[in-house]
Parts: C-alpha cells; sequence; structure tokens
C-alpha cells in the first residue's frame, strides 16, 4: 500500500471530517448505496447527541435530506458499541423525529427517519452481514398489509405504514468476508477493512480517497486519532477476553453445581463477573465513566466502587 493511501477509520471521520459541506459528498455516497435512491444533503442536524469532544467514542449524526423524489428525509447514523444496543436505535429514531418536529410543525408533516447503525462489533447470532428492519401491519387471520388512509397537498391517499414508520439498517462488518465488487461490498471493504480501490466507481468513495488521507492530517490530529485507534483494539482485546473469561467460569461453576438452577447462577455469576474485570480494565486505560456505562450496563456507583 503507498504511504498515501492509508485511510481514516470511518467512525472518526464521521465525528471529525464528514460534518464540514465540503465532504458531505462521501455520506452521501454511503446513503445512496445504502438506501438505493440518490441521497443529497443539506445539513448536519444538531442535536444533543451530536458531540465532538474527544472521549466520545460512541457517535450519532442526524443528517436533513433530500432524495431523488424530492421528499425531506432525517438519516441517522449510528457507530458505536453498547450492551443495550436494540434499546439505543430505538431512542436514538424517537430523538430524531421529536427533536426535529419542527420540521413539519404538523404530525401529517413528521420527516421519515431511516436509522443506520455501522456495527464494529457483534450484535447476535445471523449468517449476513446487512439486515434490514421495517414497521409493517400484517393482518392476523388474512395476511394482507393494511394501508392506512391520510390526507397529503389536500388529497386523500393510502400509504403503508413502512412508507412512514422509521426503517433500520444493521451492518454487521465482522460478517462481512467477501471479494468487493459492487458498490455496496465497495463500502463494506473500506469500513471493515480501510481499503478503497484506485479504481473505484462506487458514490462516494473517490471523495473519500481525495480527503480521508491519514497523512494528511496535522501531527497532533494523527496523534488523537492513533490514540483513538489504540483505545478500540484495547478496548475490543478486553472485552472479548472478558466475554470469554465469564462464559468459561460461569460454565464451570454450572457444571459443579450439577443442577440446571446451578449452571444457571453460574453463569449469570460468571457473565457478572466478566463484566465488572471488563468495567476495572477499561477503567485503568482511562476510558470515561460514561463510556464504561454504555459498554457494561454497570451502574456509574458500581465502577467507582472498582
Amino acid at each position: 500500500m503507498e504511504l498515501h493511501d492509508r485511510y481514516i477509520r470511518f467512525d472518526w471521520a464521521i465525528k471529525r471530517l464528514l460534518r464540514n459541506k465540503a465532504n458531505f459528498g462521501v455520506l452521501e455516497g454511503l446513503l445512496t448505496v445504502l438506501l438505493n435512491k440518490e441521497i443529497h444533503i443539506i445539513e448536519i442536524l444538531e442535536s444533543e447527541s451530536n458531540q465532538r469532544h474527544e472521549d466520545d467514542k460512541f457517535n450519532r449524526v442526524d443528517i436533513k435530506a433530500r432524495d431523488n423524489e424530492d421528499e425531506i428525509i432525517i438519516v441517522e447514523v449510528q457507530v458505536t458499541r453498547e450492551l443495550y444496543y436494540l434499546e439505543r436505535i430505538l431512542y436514538g429514531v424517537a430523538k430524531a423525529i421529536t427533536e426535529h418536529i419542527e420540521l413539519g410543525h404538523i404530525y401529517s408533516e413528521v420527516k421519515k427517519v431511516y436509522s443506520i447503525s455501522i456495527l464494529y462489533f457483534d450484535i447476535g447470532k445471523g449468517d449476513d452481514y446487512l439486515y434490514h428492519g421495517q414497521n409493517s401491519f400484517v393482518g392476523v387471520h388474512t395476511g394482507d398489509l393494511l394501508q392506512i388512509t391520510t390526507k397529503e397537498k389536500d388529497t386523500i391517499t393510502r400509504r403503508l405504514p413502512s412508507e412512514i414508520f422509521p426503517e433500520y439498517i444493521l451492518i454487521r462488518l465482522n460478517e462481512f468476508d467477501k471479494v468487493a465488487v459492487t458498490p455496496l461490498e465497495e463500502w463494506l471493504d473500506y469500513l471493515k477493512n480501510g481499503h478503497i480501490r484506485p479504481d473505484t466507481q462506487a458514490p462516494g468513495l473517490a471523495e473519500a480517497r481525495q480527503k480521508l488521507i491519514y497523512y494528511n492530517m496535522d501531527k497532533a490530529e494523527r496523534e488523537a486519532y492513533d490514540r483513538h485507534v489504540d483505545a478500540i483494539m484495547i478496548q475490543n482485546d478486553v472485552l472479548g477476553t472478558a466475554k470469554l473469561e465469564g462464559l468459561i467460569e460461569g460454565r464451570a461453576e454450572g457444571r459443579a453445581e450439577g443442577r440446571a438452577e446451578g449452571k444457571a447462577e453460574g453463569r449469570a455469576e460468571g457473565r457478572a463477573e466478566g463484566l465488572m474485570e471488563v468495567a476495572r480494565n477499561l477503567k485503568k486505560i482511562g476510558i470515561p465513566i460514561n463510556t464504561i456505562v454504555e459498554s457494561t450496563g454497570l451502574t456509574i456507583e458500581e465502577i467507582n466502587n472498582l
């Protein structure tokens, strides 16, 4: 790899670089590929969650955009590791809707929200690397999809709930191991491995090759970025080790008890001790308390007592 071909991780770029209007083309490319329609960003929406503090490693970015049908939508991009992740994305979507209700003023103008989660961690079991969820109402006895009567532009129309309710996209990068051929695969190759083909035609990646080069950052920015990457590697190692140790300990205690109740109790205690060990090690390396709370589910008091 050429010296100038080292690219910044997306989770860092989305917090530090891609909020700049001059760099919107990169984000627009990713959204266009994921949503399968042309997306143009209007602005990055400010909210309580859009933090730029160095220690804020759990990112959420709300984007006001226009699609190729001239509809205004809100896109929420999350790059994070957290114990209660499904609850987090539900909360994030609710905040995106309520924080920006002024965009429409009345309920009929509530904007469609797409929640995109780029997962650098294991969220559960599944064979695919891309999952899509959407709200729909299905007849219990008939199996038909309910259409809702609504008023739009002085006319009465029928819409499916899926046209109004949020959509969720989960990108499980750990499950992606394909040779990048399609634009989507090229994007996932960059998100997971930091690779961008020199001849790429994927929307947004040509811009990324020009704007997300590691060596274009000044010394202070590179040092901050390197600390970020080191912290992620350490955190992943600590979490993985504690998860394994907790599982082994739980199974050992369960077997020793020899009863179903003992097994369950042993596994629970093993997992609890594993989380404590995660928190203890993260605390040692200087990870912020709030980050440890989000990673482990422990309380601030429990962490302070370690």
